[in-house]
C-alpha cells in the first residue's frame, strides 16, 4: 500500500533515530542493518569497547561491524533538498531547513525565527520565545513608537524656532519703529530750521537795501535776534546709542541660535548612513570563550574555553571579536543591544589590528570605539576619554562614514549622539565592526535598524 504521504516517510527514512536529524556520515551496524550518524553512535558508545548495543533494537554486535553508508548519505541529502521543496506551504509560509516545519516562532536571544521542534531543541530550551505574530507586533509597536517620539521631537523644534523667528522679527519691527519716528522727528526739525533761518536771511537782506543810517540803527538788534534764534536750534541725534546695542544683543543671540543648529545637524546622521548594514558576528574571530548565535547575531561569555584551532584571525587572549562583513567606502550603520552589561565596547577596526597578546584598544591601534568599563562610559582613546550621558544607553547605533572618516555613536532611546570620532585615520584599509564583551554578565545582540 503507498504510503498516504511518501515525502514524509522519505524523511523519516534519512533521519537518525538518536539526533532527529538528516543524517551526517551514517555507518550502519552490519549486524541488526540499523544506521546512525557516526558522531551520533560514537557518543552512544563512548567509553565501552565491549557489549556494544544497537541503540534501537539491543542488539550486540562488534565495534569493527560499523561500516560507513554512502548511499544513504546521498539519500538524505537528497531527502533534505527535495523536502524543503515539497514541505512549503501554498501561502508561501517559510519552513525551517533542519525540521520542515512551519516558523511560527521567534527566539529573542538569536533574533531569529524558529519553529516549535527547535523550541524544545537545547539549543533554545532556555532562550525566550515568542509567537512570531506576536514578535511582529512588538517591533512594529516599537518602530511606531520611535516615528512618534521623532516627529514628537522635531515638532517641538520646528514650534521653538517658529517662536525664535517671531520674536526677533518683532523686535527688529519695534526698533525698526522707533527709527522711523526718530527720522520723521528730525526731518521735522530741520524743516522748522531751515524756515527760520530763511525769514532771517530775507529780513537781513532787507536792511542790507537801507539807507546806511538806517542800516546802522537796526543791524545790531537784527543780528542779536539772529545769533538768540540759531541758539534755539540744535542739530538733531544722528543715531541713538541704545539702538546700537539692542541690535547688537539682538545679531548676538542669532549668532548663538546658528551655533545650535549646527551642532544639532552634526548630531544627526545624514540620511545615508542611516542605511542599515546587514551585520552579523564572525566566529572565526571570536574570542575562544565567546559562544556566538547559530545566526550570528548575539554574542556572549561560554561557562568554558573551547578548544578550538590556532588561527591568525581570532583574538586571543582580548575578548574581543569582529563582524562578518567589511567596509572599503560608503556609509553604513549598525545597532548593537548591549543591555544592561556591566563590561562592554562597540566601534569599528582596521583589517590589520592586533588579534595577539597584548593589543592596543584606541585609534594607534587601528580600533576606534567606546564602552562601558566599572561603571563609567569611557571612549577609548589613549589615554581614555571619560564620558557624562544623562542616561544609561540599552541600544549604540553605531555609524561609519568611510569617505569622511567619521565614526559616531548615538543613543537610539534619546536620539542624542554619544561621541564621534572626527579625522580616524583608515588608511584605505577595509574597516569592520568591532565589539567587546569584558564579562559574563554581557550580552550583546545585533538589531535591525530602526530608519526613516
Amino acid at each position: 500500500m503507498a504510503a498516504a504521504n511518501p515525502a514524509k516517510t522519505l524523511q523519516e527514512e534519512a533521519t537518525c533515530s538518536i539526533c532527529l536529524d538528516y543524517f551526517k556520515d551514517p555507518v550502519m551496524i552490519i549486524d541488526c542493518g540499523h544506521n546512525f550518524c557516526r558522531a551520533c553512535i560514537t557518543q552512544c558508545l563512548w567509553g565501552w569497547e565491549t557489549n556494544l548495543s544497537c541503540p534501537c533494537c539491543r542488539g550486540s554486535f562488534l565495534r569493527r561491524n560499523l561500516k560507513p553508508n554512502r548511499q544513504l548519505a546521498n539519500v538524505a541529502e537528497v531527502a533534505k533538498q527535495l523536502s524543503l521543496q515539497l514541505f512549503k506551504e501554498p501561502r508561501g509560509e517559510r519552513v525551517c531547513e533542519k525540521h520542515l516545519e512551519t516558523l511560527k516562532l521567534f527566539c529573542k536571544e538569536d533574533q531569529t525565527p524558529i519553529c516549535v521542534v527547535c523550541d524544545r531543541s537545547k539549543e533554545h530550551r532556555a532562550h525566550t520565545v515568542v509567537p512570531i505574530e506576536e514578535a511582529a507586533q512588538e517591533y512594529k509597536k516599537e518602530v511606531e513608537a520611535e516615528r512618534q517620539k521623532i516627529v514628537s521631537e522635531f515638532q517641538q523644534l520646528r514650534l521653538f524656532l517658529e517662536e525664535q523667528e517671531k520674536h526677533r522679527l518683532g523686535r527688529l519691527g519695534e526698533l525698526d519703529k522707533e527709527i522711523v519716528k526718530m527720522r520723521d522727528e528730525n526731518a521735522t526739525k530741520y524743516s522748522k530750521a531751515l524756515s527760520c533761518l530763511s525769514d532771517m536771511v530775507c529780513e537781513i537782506e532787507g536792511k542790507c537795501q537801507q539807507p546806511a543810517s538806517e542800516f546802522l540803527q537796526v543791524i545790531r538788534s537784527t543780528l542779536s535776534r539772529c545769533k538768540t534764534g540759531k541758539g534755539k536750534f540744535q542739530n538733531p541725534t544722528a543715531e541713538s546709542p541704545d539702538w546700537r546695542r539692542r541690535i547688537k544683543e539682538l545679531s548676538q543671540e542669532t549668532v548663538s541660535l546658528q551655533d545650535a543648529v549646527k551642532k544639532f545637524k552634526e548630531s544627526l546622521p545624514s540620511e545615508t548612513v542611516l542605511k542599515s548594514a546587514n551585520v552579523s558576528f564572525d566566529p572565526a574571530t571570536a574570542h575562544p570563550r565567546f559562544v556566538v548565535s547559530k545566526r550570528r547575531k548575539s554574542v556572549r561569555w561560554g561557562d568554558t574555553r573551547q578548544d578550538l584551532p590556532y588561527s591568525p584571525k581570532r583574538f586571543d587572549p582580548s575578548r574581543c571579536v569582529l563582524g562578518c562583513e567589511g567596509f572599503t567606502s560608503g556609509k553604513h550603520c549598525w545597532m548593537v543591544e548591549v543591555g544592561d552589561g556591566g563590561n562592554w565596547a562597540v566601534g569599528v577596526a582596521r583589517e590589520s589590528v592586533r588579534r595577539k597578546g597584548e593589543i592596543s584598544l584606541d585609534p594607534e591601534g587601528g580600533i576606534w570605539a567606546m564602552g562601558l568599563c566599572r561603571g563609567q562610559y569611557r571612549v577609548l582613546t589613549s589615554p581614555v576619554t571619560l564620558l557624562t550621558l544623562s542616561g544609561s544607553p540599552t541600544r549604540i547605533l553605531v555609524c561609519l562614514e568611510y569617505e569622511e572618516v567619521l565614526v559616531t555613536f548615538i543613543d537610539i532611546d534619546s536620539m542624542a549622539r554619544i561621541f564621534s570620532f572626527p579625522s580616524a585615520s583608515f588608511t584605505g584599509e577595509k574597516i569592520f565592526p568591532f565589539f567587546r564583551v569584558g564579562d559574563m554578565q554581557t550580552h550583546l545582540r545585533l538589531l535591525p535598524c530602526i530608519t526613516g
